[in-house]
């Protein structure tokens, strides 16, 4: 055997060494995990936000007197353009875009057509704003679960079912109760708001379809990204020929640049927040905070706008509202969330009978107090209308009947 051979054959017998850790598995194991935000302040800032765009634009386009709700449209799907290109060139927030196969022919053929849909959902959701209230136009979104569930069942995207149907009749009753108890009904108005849902529900079914294969999965910024420009575009060359002749400069400077850029800056930060509720918070979650968020609007409406609110109406958008939860989450789920939060209502109130009194003591305060500016605000009594000289009527009446039975 040789040298070489003996010295190999030596070195191959060495027992092995241990291996030492790089990193001290007690100290990685004793760091603390980072802290994350609570599911609550997604969705209160995607409430806060949905119901500021939406009192914004009503404020700029009717009291503010800017009636130009093209260019106002127009104004948002730019800056939205501006600020999804500058999201994708020095953020990731938008490198989900890379997994999408796009070309420029499947551009026009499949963005074009949605853009246009939104377009015109967009402008005739503006010009409602000239003529209705905050409170019915939110009344009248109620329906949209129906338009898309017609519209998807015209276009084929699903079979038509009759239960289905049964299931969002509550939804009808409630918005056509609604209207009946509208008193600043304007047809017109009415009209643009039908004509908003009717092109929301095929831009969302055409969404739908798009979004049917796999290769294309796209989130609301990605889809803002692709969507905005083609949009802004579109609404641009409109506005050139319907609504830029009329206008001055004097038409923005009355409004100001500054309350322009925040109006937009608003609307875009809206479907950011989209995005993040969407990846921390369930359907479930999604459905309620947007009823939540469509009353607390209608109560905005009333304190901020004046705009009056009838009983009837007030009985009608409950209806819906309760149509809309039923539809959405189904009478199976809905038995098992309301069997859960009774059962935890419950257990509240051992471990904190006090609070549970305090808490449901508010909430019939509150609710007799929204009731009460309700009627107020709606004008179902009179201007001078004083209920005290009936009241202290009526009381003097029981009061001398009471002493007349005492004194025989």
């Amino acid at each position: 055997m040789s040298e070489k051979e003996r010295m190999s054959g030596e070195q191959m017998r060495q027992p092995e060494q241990p291996i030492l850790p790089v990193v001290n598995p007690d100290v990685e194991k004793s760091q603390p995990a980072k802290p994350a935000l609570h599911p609550a302040f997604y969705i209160a800032t995607w409430i806060t936000l949905s119901g500021s765009v939406i009192l914004f634009n009503k404020w700029i386009l009717h009291t503010a007197h800017f009636e130009f709700p093209i260019i106002l449209t127009t104004w948002h799907l730019g800056f939205a353009t501006i600020m999804t290109q500058l999201l994708a060139r020095f953020t990731t927030v938008l490198d989900s875009r890379k997994k999408v196969p796009m070309t420029g022919r499947l551009y026009l053929r499949t963005i074009v057509p949605i853009g246009v849909m939104f377009s015109l959902s967009l402008i005739c959701g503006n010009l409602t704003y000239l003529y209705l209230s905050v409170s019915f136009i939110q009344m009248l979104k109620a329906t949209m679960p129906i338009a898309v569930l017609l519209t998807s069942w015209t276009m084929r995207v699903s079979e038509p079912s009759m239960k289905t149907l049964g299931n969002v009749s509550l939804i009808v009753v409630g918005v056509v109760i609604a209207s009946f108890g509208e008193i600043q009904f304007v047809l017109i108005g009415f009209l643009f708001q039908c004509g908003g849902i009717v092109f929301e529900a095929i831009r969302l079914v055409m969404v739908q379809q798009l979004l049917s294969g796999s290769e294309f999965k796209m989130d609301p910024l990605v889809s803002l990204y692709y969507f905005a420009p083609a949009c802004a575009i579109m609404n641009g060359v409109t506005a050139l020929v319907i609504e830029v002749p009329r206008m001055s400069i004097s038409d923005i400077e009355r409004v100001g640049y500054m309350v322009l850029f925040a109006n937009a800056m608003v609307a875009f930060m809206l479907n950011v927040s989209v995005v993040f509720l969407i990846g921390k918070t369930s359907s479930l979650v999604m459905t309620l905070s947007g009823v939540l968020k469509d009353i607390l609007l209608v109560l905005c409406s009333m304190f901020i706008f004046r705009d009056p609110v009838s009983p009837l109406q007030a009985f009608g958008y409950s209806v819906a509202l309760c149509g809309l939860v039923y539809y959405k989450l189904g009478a199976d789920k809905l038995k098992e969330y309301v069997g859960s939060g009774q059962r935890n209502w419950a257990d509240y109130g051992v471990r904190h009978p006090a609070l549970r009194r305090v808490l449901v003591f508010g909430l019939v305060m509150a609710t007799i107090f929204i009731l009460l500016g309700g009627i107020s605000f709606s004008g179902a009594l009179p201007a001078g209308y004083d209920p005290t000289p009936y009241a202290k009527g009526k009381i003097d009446e029981v009061l001398g009947k009471t002493g007349s039975s005492v004194s025989t």
